[in-house]
């Protein structure tokens, strides 16, 4: 699903892709994306043939700019939405998410948000892991430890992933 979603903006996009920025920049954002993060930037980093480090650099640094706004913001931002009707359906259904997911972190604490973070699966990422961490009201230095850590550690099996790295060493 990723990778389909990082094809489909990086084609959505394709007319700034002409210049080295413009491909950065479409990389970056999509770095910033729940779903997508860095998995989806480094995806698209590598489509768009963009040097691996940079690359690694750019995605990190756009994937782990949400997490300190979810962590310490995102329990006043669901109260105050939970006041307007159509805002408070979102807010239901993204607590219902990071709940179906809660028990994935909730045993072991910061190195399950670790892993929850860094094992690149479907429906896992530094989003909805700060999240989940937030709604259990987890220490908020500890968790931003650990989702960065975890951000490092799906950066590192993407990068064997996206750039073909496991091909060259089989």
């Amino acid at each position: 699903m990723t990778q389909k979603l990082a094809h489909f903006f990086v084609s959505l996009f394709g007319g700034i892709t002409g210049t080295l920025f413009g491909k950065y920049v479409i990389v970056f954002l999509i770095s910033l994306m729940p779903i997508l993060e860095l998995r989806g930037g480094l995806i698209a980093a590598s489509l768009l043939g963009l040097p691996m480090w940079q690359s690694f650099l750019l995605c990190f640094i756009g994937n782990i700019l949400p997490i300190p706004f979810i962590l310490w913001f995102i329990n006043p931002l669901f109260r105050a939405m939970r006041k307007l009707k159509h805002l408070g359906k979102v807010v239901i259904w993204c607590e219902e998410k990071a709940h179906s997911k809660q028990k994935k972190i909730e045993n072991l604490k910061y190195i399950g948000l670790f892993l929850f973070v860094g094992i690149p699966l479907p429906g896992t990422g530094a989003w909805m892991g700060c999240l989940i961490a937030a709604l259990l009201n987890m220490d908020k230095k500890k968790s931003l430890l650990a989702a960065l850590l975890g951000v490092i550690l799906a950066g590192i099996i993407m990068l064997f992933v996206s750039y073909g790295i496991i091909g060259r060493v089989l």
